[in-house]
């Protein structure tokens, strides 16, 4: 679709949806934004680099209102932020190497979409699940926590809360509520590096960025709020069957892109 106002009326709402996304799970949004302006004409590896500026604002706002509701962890994301953050420009630069024109890079986003959907739909005992204060914070999972997510975050331009919150919940056993809310403080954090080196390498198109920024902030505040309202297993079965729609949706688009 060509640059017009129809087009950035489509775009305004990805974005709404973005942001919620974001705020409601924790995982930067651009799972919705990424496939959208795909949709309406961007190239795969600009898809990827131009979801990246849109995150920084809806994280900011989503980690505004859930930490007015002591729900992030920040020793957690002094763990986590800092091997990201490295990790991300290391991503960022290999998603200029990685071949295919970044279809592969879609399919692999795809694949990990997959799999924490399987993951979050799980049902899982929460009889002896730790409390917001008691759960084991181990450095070397958390550092390795936020060096997979970074990476995921500036290769694939999907904030890498993908990966956080699974990684959060199952590994670092915190609850479901307070890992969504420290995933997206920590993808705001992430988004900085992955956007200056997709910016400097020429991949983002600013006017997708800027209409896509401006919807993304009434929807974190809207997506925060309607998660610190419900209850864990809702949440847990909603975001499962969203990210397992959208990675076959993500799978199939790729594979016939490259089969073309």
């Amino acid at each position: 679709m060509e640059p017009g106002l129809a087009r950035d009326a489509l775009t305004l709402i990805a974005g709404l949806a973005t942001g919620a996304l974001s705020g409601a799970f924790g995982v930067g949004g651009a799972v919705v934004s990424t496939p959208a302006i795909r949709a309406l004409g961007a190239s795969a590896i600009v898809a990827v680099g131009t979801t990246l500026p849109s995150i920084l604002p809806s994280a900011v706002m989503g980690t505004t209102r859930y930490a007015k509701a002591g729900l992030i962890r920040w020793r957690v994301v002094t763990w986590t932020a800092p091997a990201g953050l490295l990790s991300a420009v290391g991503g960022s630069l290999l998603s200029r190497v990685i071949p295919g024109h970044g279809h592969w890079l879609m399919i692999a986003t795809a694949g990990l979409l997959g799999f924490t959907a399987v993951r979050m739909r799980r049902p899982r005992d929460t009889t002896h699940e730790a409390t917001d204060n008691q759960f084991d914070i181990r450095p070397p999972v958390l550092i390795g926590v936020g060096a997979v997510a970074g990476l995921m975050s500036g290769l694939l331009g999907i904030g890498g809360g993908t990966v956080m919150v699974p990684g959060f919940t199952e590994v670092a056993g915190m609850p479901l509520k307070s890992a969504i809310a420290t995933s997206l403080a920590c993808v705001g954090i992430f988004a900085v590096p992955s956007t200056v080196t997709h910016a400097l390498m020429g991949d983002i198109d600013w006017r997708f960025a800027a209409v896509l920024t401006v919807a993304v902030v009434p929807g974190a505040r809207i997506g925060a709020a309607a998660a610190i309202r419900a209850t864990d297993r809702r949440m847990r079965l909603a975001v499962a069957a969203f990210l397992g729609a959208v990675s076959l949706l993500y799978a199939a688009g790729e594979v016939l892109a490259l089969a073309r």
